[in-house]
């Protein structure tokens, strides 16, 4: 049966039509981009093409077949932007009326210019090269007695009726950017808006590197469409927003650029993330928006997260059994910090290790110790904890974890009853390495002979044993050097310094790179003929 596509869709697009949801033809798709994978379709209206690109979350519709060449589709959701002085409509949603289907009339690509005002033009190199190029690969070679083809052929400009010319005010940009879900952004877009809530802000931090100082923080944002992303904001814009953002509260947020996520410090699921720039507006939106969930968890089960992959991030929840005295505990960069350690289990019968960092040992780690020693034990929701195989598998904390004690969620719900039911005294198998508080992380005995022998400690993981040996010689004239004491952000330089004449300072003895915080304590303590254990 005959297919009649939306008369002029192509025209009434480009004129900054954005609902009357066009039935147009898929003439050809092509994959393009290296490091992401995007793709370009050329559609037709049976009388005009246009180049359009494809959202990504719609990019499984053309892995699976539902959308190919031939496939006739109604556009959604769409806009037209200029990208290059070219313009590409950005398909945001749209549906499959008909898979396949053969090419319907004869499309051209639309020039603007009448084949009769040639003569009143100085060329006709009204196509841009780039134009060009790309019409060849849908059209054949003029024959020589030149019979109908497919060569891109200059049409008449379309005049759009009244009804679109109140469009215009969209095309000069005169209009507020209309707000599109997070899932649909993407650099191809010239204006756009996002209305969404801040789930979580990271601290301002300063940094030194060959172009000076600087500072930097960023924050993440959820919509009402379940879309996140992170926003990141340098130097001069944090001055302007960093007192504005708050967790919890509802933004309208625009005119930032797009660029690829850092996967190995952003661990949201979007392929880009946002960088606000001087010309970037943020306004909080006054009215609560029941529509924005508050956060948004992917619990992963504890039995899981032992065939998770190292440094992988997880959203992870269970019932606090255990929790562990926060100790100090020295970084490699000479600043101290403080550790806790609890124990995490579920319904899946496992348990696991949970290793809080810093701040949160004094804050969320010592409520969560006051509760079990006072006989509650409560669910801990554990928003974008990272897993580290060492000593079996755990979870930490990193600079962007949110700890939820208690939340008011379904899965928290459901294991409160599960404890509550038998849960409480049912026995679980811890998928960590469980540690005696001040004992070594392996009770093997083994003589240096046997240390030697066996090898161990050359593989690329740590061998783990306990040795009783005697210091017989200290080493001391190049143990340690004399070290820079500047700090660049929050850390110490720690690099070589000598002296540079006889009325410099005299040297200072630094162990910032020398030795192990557990060795740099107590190197005061050997001397010849004292004992250790544990190396």
């Amino acid at each position: 049966m005959p297919v009649n596509l939306t008369r002029n869709a192509i025209a009434m697009m480009n004129s900054g039509d954005v609902n009357s949801k066009p039935l147009v033809q898929v003439v050809d798709i092509k994959l393009i981009g290296n490091s992401q994978e995007r793709y370009r379709f050329l559609l037709s209206d049976s009388e005009s093409t246009q180049h359009a690109m494809l959202a990504t979350q719609l990019n499984e519709q053309v892995r699976t077949g539902r959308v190919k060449k031939g496939s006739i589709i109604q556009l959604i959701d769409y806009i037209c932007s200029t990208v290059e002085n070219r313009r590409i409509i950005v398909v945001l949603n749209m549906e499959t009326i008909i898979p396949e289907y053969e090419i319907i009339g004869n499309p051209k690509l639309p020039t603007g210019s009448e084949p009769e005002a040639n003569k009143s033009m100085p060329n006709n190199n009204l196509l841009e090269p780039s134009t060009r190029s790309t019409n060849n690969r849908y059209s054949a070679p003029a024959p020589a007695n030149k019979a109908q083809s497919f060569q891109p052929t200059i049409q008449p400009a379309y005049q759009p009726p009244p009804n679109y010319k109140i469009q215009g005010p969209i095309m000069k940009n005169e209009a507020p950017a209309r707000i599109i879900p997070i899932p649909a952004l993407n650099p191809y877009q010239g204006r756009w808006a996002i209305k969404a809530r801040v789930t979580a802000k990271g601290d301002l931090r300063r940094y030194n590197n060959a172009r000076g100082d600087g500072k930097v923080f960023s924050f993440d944002l959820l919509d009402s469409d379940g879309g996140e992303i992170r926003v990141t904001c340098f130097n001069a814009v944090v001055d302007r927003f960093y007192n504005v953002i708050e967790v919890g509260k509802v933004y309208l947020i625009s005119k930032g650029s797009l660029k690829p996520a850092q996967k190995n410090f952003n661990h949201l699921k979007n392929e880009w993330e946002i960088f606000l720039e001087s010309n970037s507006t943020v306004e909080l939106c006054p009215d609560e928006d029941g529509s924005i969930p508050r956060q948004q968890f992917s619990f992963r089960p504890i039995t899981e997260i032992e065939s998770a992959e190292n440094n992988s991030i997880l959203d992870v929840i269970g019932i606090v059994i255990s929790v562990n005295p926060s100790v100090p505990i020295l970084r490699k960069n000479g600043m101290e910090t403080q550790r806790r350690i609890l124990n995490l289990k579920d319904a899946s019968g496992k348990s696991v290790e949970l290793t809080l960092w810093g701040d949160f040992c004094n804050k969320e780690g010592q409520k969560l110790q006051e509760m079990v020693d006072s006989g509650l034990f409560p669910v801990l929701a554990v928003k974008a904890g990272k897993v580290n195989d060492f000593n079996g598998k755990s979870i930490g904390t990193i600079s962007s974890t949110q700890l939820f004690i208690d939340p008011d969620c379904p899965e928290a719900q459901g294991l409160r009853a599960w404890f509550e039911s038998g849960g409480r005294n049912t026995a679980s198998i811890s998928i960590s390495k469980e540690l005696m508080p001040g004992g070594s992380k392996n009770e093997i005995r083994k003589t240096l002979t046997q240390i030697k022998d066996e090898g161990l400690g050359r593989s690329d993981k740590p061998d783990w044993v306990t040795a009783k040996a005697t210091v017989v010689f200290i080493k001391t004239d190049n143990f340690c050097y004399t070290a820079c004491p500047m700090m660049i952000g929050d850390r110490q330089c720690n690099k070589k310094v000598t002296q540079s004449g006889p009325d410099s300072r005299p040297y200072r003895t630094h162990l910032g790179n020398s030795f192990p915080g557990s060795w740099r304590r107590n190197l005061g303590m050997l001397g010849k003929g004292n004992v250790f254990v544990e190396i």
